[in-house]
C-alpha cells in the first residue's frame, strides 16, 4: 500500500485525471500472447459483441473514451521477415477500427471514441467524409488520433516502394490538416440546411462553397459532401514527441499521446510542446497529455501480483521483441543478450524516432531492478516488452496503483492516461471495480455522468468528445486553435494557392 499522507491544507481544486481505455482491433496489442489465458477475449474482437460489451463496461465505469490504435502493415524488422509477427499474433491480424464505432455508439451515451487514422495513405477528402459521418452518428463523440505512417510493409501494400522521410511526412501532414480544416470548417454555412417545403429546397447552394486548394502535396476543388457535424472537426489527438512531431502537435493537437518508461524522461518533452504551443498563441494548458499505462489491480497486492505472474507465464516474449523491433527499426535478434542497445542499432530511419530517444535513455525510475541508470539490453527488453509494450506497468491494490498514477501526473505534468490491458475485458473490469472508485474517493476523478434526460423523462443529448475535455458548450474548436481561422465567414481563399 502507499504511505498514508497527512491531511492536506491546500483547499485548491485537485487536478482531475482523465482515463481512456487503450485497445486495438487485434489479438496481441501491447501484451502479446495473453490470448492463451482462457479468461481473455482478445481472439473474439472479430465479433461485434466484443466491442458492444466493452463499450457498455467503459460507459458504466465512467471512462472518458475508448482510444483505438491501428496499423497498416505487419512488423517485419525482427529477423527481417513477418513470420514471427504472424506466428505470435503480435498486432496481427488487424481489422478496421472505424467499423464497430456505430454499434458502440448505439449502446452508449457518454463514451467518446478516439480512432487512429493516417495522413499518409488516403486523400483528405475521403478521411474528412468518414469522420464527419462518424461524428454525426455518435452525436459528436469522435476523436481522431492523427498519425503519419512509416512501415515499409504498409507502403508496399498501397504500391509505394519506400516510406516518406520522417520530417517530410510531418510537412505533408501539416498541409493535410489545412485541407481537412477547410472541408470541415469553411465549406458549409451553419444554416446551409434549411428545409423549406414550399420552395422544394432542402439546402441552400449559395451557402455551400467549394474549397480550392493548390498545395505542394494536395490539390482539390470541391465542397465537403457532408453537412456540418456536431463538432465539425473531430477532437484531435496526436502521438509523437520527436522534433517534427512536437512542432506538429503544438500546432494541431488538442490532446497528445506519449509513451515512456520514465516520468522524468517525458516531462521535458511535454514542457517543450507546451512552450511551442504558447509561442503559437495557444493556451499551453489546453493541450491535454495522456501517457500509456498498464494497470494490474487486485483486492490486495498479493492478488495483483498473482495476476502479474500469470500474465508473465502467458506472455509471448518473441511477440514483444517483434513489436520492439518494429517500433524502433532495430532487429534485436542480431544483438547479444547483454549488449546495450543504442540509437546506432536502428537501420531504418523512418521508425518512431521519439520512441528511440526514450528507449535509449537509461532506466531512471527509482525502484528499477539493477539500480538507477540501468541500460536497455535485449535481455531487459525481453523481460519487459511482452507485458505492457515497454510502458509502465502498475501492479498492486487500488491504493497502490492510484498512488502511481498520481505520481506520474505530478512528475511528468500529465492530464491523464491511455490504460492498456493485459487481459480483456479483465483489466478494464478491474479498473471499473477497484481503481476508478479509489480515484473518486481521492477527489481526482469525476463522478459517472447521470443518464441524459430531458423534461418528461426522455433521453437528452450527452456531451461531445470536446466538451468532455473543455466543458459544456465547447463543441467546436477553441478560438486559439489554428483550425478556427478556417471557419465559414472567417476564412477566404483567394485563387486556391496555399499561403
Amino acid at each position: 500500500m502507499g504511505d498514508i499522507q497527512p491531511p492536506s491544507t491546500d483547499n485548491s481544486p485537485k487536478k482531475q485525471i482523465l482515463l481512456n481505455a487503450f485497445d486495438m482491433c487485434t489479438v496481441g496489442h501491447l501484451s502479446p500472447g495473453q490470448w492463451k489465458n482462457p479468461a481473455d477475449r482478445s481472439a473474439t474482437k472479430r465479433k461485434l459483441s466484443y466491442w458492444t460489451d466493452l463499450a457498455k463496461l467503459l460507459e458504466r465505469g465512467g471512462f472518458n473514451a475508448l482510444f483505438l490504435a491501428d496499423t497498416y502493415g505487419g512488423y517485419d524488422t525482427y529477423e527481417g521477415k513477418l513470420d514471427e509477427c504472424i506466428r505470435r499474433g503480435a498486432q496481427w491480424p488487424v481489422t478496421d477500427p472505424t467499423i464497430p464505432i456505430s454499434a458502440m455508439a448505439a449502446v452508449t451515451k457518454n463514451l467518446a471514441f478516439g480512432i487512429t487514422a493516417s495522413t499518409s495513405f488516403e486523400p483528405p477528402f475521403l478521411l474528412a467524409k468518414r469522420f464527419s459521418t462518424l461524428d454525426h452518428l455518435t452525436d459528436g463523440r469522435i476523436g481522431w488520433n492523427i498519425v503519419t505512417s512509416w512501415k515499409k510493409a504498409a507502403f508496399k501494400a498501397i504500391g509505394l516502394d519506400s516510406p516518406i522521410e520522417h520530417d517530410e511526412r510531418y510537412a505533408q501532414a501539416d498541409e493535410y490538416m489545412r485541407v481537412v480544416y477547410k472541408l470541415w470548417e469553411s465549406s458549409w454555412a451553419p444554416d446551409a440546411i434549411n428545409p423549406t417545403p414550399s420552395t422544394d429546397t432542402y439546402a441552400d447552394p449559395s451557402k455551400i462553397r467549394p474549397i480550392n486548394h493548390k498545395g505542394k502535396y494536395f490539390q482539390l476543388n470541391t465542397p465537403h459532401i457532408v453537412d456540418p457535424s456536431p463538432q465539425r472537426t473531430p477532437f484531435l489527438f496526436q502521438a509523437g514527441t520527436s522534433s517534427a512531431g512536437s512542432s506538429f502537435a503544438a500546432t494541431h493537437a488538442e490532446a497528445i499521446f506519449v509513451s515512456g518508461h520514465s516520468a522524468s524522461v517525458l516531462r521535458p518533452k511535454i514542457a517543450h510542446i507546451r512552450q511551442l504551443a504558447a509561442e503559437r498563441g495557444r493556451d499551453p494548458r489546453s493541450i491535454k497529455v495522456f501517457a500509456t499505462f498498464t494497470p494490474i489491480v487486485g483486492r490486495t497486492d498479493a492478488e495483483a501480483q498473482a495476476k502479474y505472474d500469470a500474465a508473465r507465464a502467458n506472455a509471448s516474449i518473441i511477440g514483444g521483441l517483434v513489436l520492439f523491433s518494429g517500433w524502433t527499426g532495430i532487429d534485436i535478434s542480431r544483438i547479444p543478450l547483454d549488449q546495450e542497445i543504442t540509437a546506432g542499432d536502428s537501420t531504418e530511419g523512418n521508425r518512431i524516432t521519439s520512441l528511440m530517444e526514450t528507449l535509449t535513455a537509461p532506466l531512471e525510475e527509482a525502484g528499477e531492478t539493477g539500480g538507477k541508470g540501468r541500460a536497455w539490453t535485449p535481455r531487459l527488453v525481453a523481460e519487459r516488452a511482452a507485458v505492457g509494450g515497454l510502458g509502465p506497468v502498475g501492479v498492486g491494490c487500488a491504493e497502490r496503483v492510484a498512488d502511481e498514477l498520481e505520481r506520474w501526473v505530478r512528475e511528468a505534468d500529465l492530464d491523464g492516461f491511455n490504460l492498456g490491458y493485459v487481459t480483456t475485458p479483465g483489466t478494464f473490469e478491474e479498473v471499473v471495480e477497484f481503481l476508478i472508485p479509489e480515484l473518486r474517493r481521492r477527489g481526482v476523478y469525476g463522478e459517472a455522468p447521470l443518464p441524459p434526460a430531458v423534461d418528461g423523462g426522455g433521453e437528452g443529448e450527452g456531451l461531445t468528445a470536446r466538451e468532455k475535455i473543455y466543458g459544456v458548450g465547447q463543441r467546436e474548436l477553441r478560438a486559439d486553435h489554428p483550425g478556427s481561422r478556417y471557419k465559414y465567414g472567417v476564412y477566404r481563399e483567394e485563387g486556391g494557392e496555399e499561403e
